[in-house]
């Protein structure tokens, strides 16, 4: 009997604490209500009704290099598997960002500006509506003449066409013959279960939020014309000419680079099919978006890498670049690397996709399969950022990040796994030195009140250096603390199982807080509101030290939750280092104390944050007279 009685209060525990784990966080309303509706759960998982809306997408798609113009048909089957009816379509086209009314984050120059998305056609359910999208910004808005109801699906077709910008940013012309055609078509905007749809506007600062669809899709371009883009490419034969096809085919099952097309081969005309225009296709599925690139005169290379040794699944590694793309000589190369290593150390998770293309532009930006990199003349700043963008997969193409809304969520891992994979490429050393130069410096040396918002802080609600730190570096900062805290084995538990959960799924940041708490059966939730909910920063100071030199007593004077080394220099000039993980803070997030065994007498007393770069370094030494 008394087995059963402590076997049900251990069950009601584990249930209490799970329970009351969010509860503990702040947590806006309309979140509470998806919790309290049963589509989150608070133990960190989906909840049992759970949700989300998903496309089919057909699309034909041609460039026209002379006119500059993108134009598309595309049928779009959209399933609503909310309980809501939906009466209205809100449609998503980014590229509206380049018309001259739309809101924008910053200046652009005329080469920017473009008279953006033209619809010629709409049909929904067969009903044709009178819409031209003339008036849209980056989000539309279709009154539906039949609403959609609950678990049920509807059929648009769309055409449409746009002009390239002239000024290539995340996408447009990247000289005359080469373009990236990047969030190139109307799609359905999301409609989740926390917000409804999704109507924030894009101003080119904050990034994106895509439900996963499946599509096929074509590229038409002219001749000579390699088209690259995100999922398989299902008709080689049709545009290559045998010998390039055969070359691209070896190299999605071997580790040697192949030169699928060389600056004279491509500039003889031989590498495609010889027709007026080609027609590539190509199809992936349970992605949240796709983007492609083209040129007549890029280099183009491949090879492939395993990236689940499990099952021996390679992955495609290409490249596409100028000849005086220098960085780009060792892109496949780098990007093997960038896959296996991601795949077996972190976060450890196999590269979920079929291929990752490297592509020579401007952006430094990631996309489904693709990164779009400019020319650094900086082999090694290049990996970087290149292992950046690689890192991206997961967080947001594999988790389906609301980046607009919460970019930490996606940028703070990403800056995270560049860094760890750099201490693989270069060592700590070099690996810290540009951590703290390129994310953390000018953070902390910056007093100004936008540098210390909370970092649950809306992402459109913030803007310069206050969206940047709260994105990228201190969010990173968060991970790597809590890495340190919890150590690698369960940290990489619990990273696992938050992946494991809400991959292809959309996940808000309550979601990884109560899952974290779940994996490793610890409440959290006073690490999660030191980091995410508080305007602190990073400053820790030495004390004291007691006459008895037992305890140096450590003042916390910035409020995070960081680890430390508290080094010890003693009179005879031996040292000893103790590590100190952020739990030191956990019960007096003010003051820590250091307890020491060793009765020798004290000379010094420093504190270092390594990568947790402090504010006052000056009173992190206290010298003992």
């Amino acid at each position: 009997m008394e087995k059963k009685i402590l076997q049900f209060a251990v069950i009601a525990f584990i249930f209490f604490a799970q329970n009351s784990f969010a509860q503990e966080l702040y947590m806006p309303r309309n979140i509470k209500k998806a919790y309290a509706e049963g589509t989150r759960s608070k133990d960190g998982k989906p909840g049992k009704n759970y949700w989300q809306n998903h496309g089919k997408y057909n699309m034909e798609i041609s460039v026209d290099p002379k006119t500059k113009i993108v134009s598309g048909t595309e049928t779009i089957i959209y399933e609503n598997n909310s309980k809501d009816t939906l009466k209205n379509l809100a449609i998503r086209f980014v590229n509206n960002l380049h018309k001259p009314s739309a809101p924008r984050g910053s200046s652009v120059s005329d080469d920017f500006l473009s008279d953006g998305l033209t619809i010629t056609s709409l049909k929904i359910e067969n009903e044709v509506y009178k819409e031209d999208a003339r008036n849209w910004g980056t989000v539309g808005n279709v009154k539906l003449k039949k609403a959609i109801l609950p678990h049920s699906k509807t059929i648009l077709n769309i055409q449409w066409n746009y002009p390239l910008s002239k000024e290539s940013g995340r996408e447009g012309q990247i000289d005359e013959t080469t373009f990236f055609v990047a969030y190139s078509y109307p799609r359905v905007s999301v409609y989740d279960d926390y917000n409804g749809w999704d109507r924030l506007p894009h101003t080119d600062r904050q990034e994106f939020y895509n439900d996963f669809n499946d599509y096929v899709f074509s590229v038409k371009a002219p001749k000579n014309y390699v088209v690259y883009a995100t999922g398989d490419l299902l008709n080689p034969d049709e545009v290559l000419q045998p010998e390039f096809a055969a070359r691209l085919k070896k190299s999605y099952t071997t580790d040697q680079i192949l030169h699928i097309a060389n600056e004279q081969e491509m500039k003889s005309g031989i590498v495609t099919k010889q027709y007026d225009w080609n027609v590539w296709k190509f199809e992936a599925k349970n992605i949240s978006d796709v983007t492609f690139g083209l040129s007549d005169h890029y280099l183009w290379d491949a090879s492939s890498v395993v990236v689940d040794k499990k099952t021996n699944r390679r992955a495609s590694v290409q490249a596409a670049y100028d000849i005086k793309g220098t960085d780009f000589v060792n892109s496949v190369k780098n990007n093997q690397y960038a896959l296996d290593w991601f795949s077996n150390n972190w976060p450890g998770v196999p590269y979920p996709f079929s291929k990752m293309t490297a592509f020579q532009g401007f952006a430094d930006m990631e996309y489904p399969m693709m990164c779009n990199d400019s020319q650094m003349g900086d082999p090694v700043f290049a990996q970087l950022v290149q292992d950046h963008e690689v890192a991206h997969t997961y967080f947001p193409f594999y988790m389906g990040i609301n980046e607009t809304r919460y970019a930490f969520m996606d940028e703070g891992w990403a800056t995270t796994f560049e860094y760890l994979i750099g201490i693989a490429e270069h060592g700590k050393e070099a690996a810290d030195k540009f951590y703290q130069d390129f994310r953390v410096k000018g953070y902390i040396n910056d007093r100004s009140t936008e540098e210390d918002q909370p970092i649950i802080s809306m992402s459109t609600q913030v803007s310069g250096a206050g969206y940047g730190n709260n994105s990228y570096g201190k969010a990173s900062l968060s991970y790597l603390a809590l890495k340190d805290m919890l150590g690698d084995e369960l940290f990489k538990k619990a990273l696992h199982a938050y992946m494991d959960t809400w991959n292809g799924k959309h996940p808000i940041p309550w979601d990884y807080f109560n899952s974290f708490n779940t994996a490793t059966g610890k409440n959290l939730n006073w690490f999660f509101n030191n980091w995410f909910f508080t305007n602190n920063y990073l400053d820790i100071a030495v004390k004291n030290i007691s006459s008895d030199n037992k305890i140096i007593t450590v003042e916390n004077i910035g409020g995070f939750a960081i680890p430390f080394d508290a080094i010890i220099t003693y009179a005879d000039n031996s040292k000893a280092v103790l590590h100190q993980t952020p739990s030191v803070w956990e019960k007096n997030q003010k003051t820590a104390k250091i307890i020491l065994k060793s009765t020798k007498k004290i000379k010094q007393v420093q504190l270092d944050g390594g990568i947790f770069m402090d504010a006052t370094p000056e009173n992190n030494i206290l010298q003992i007279k």
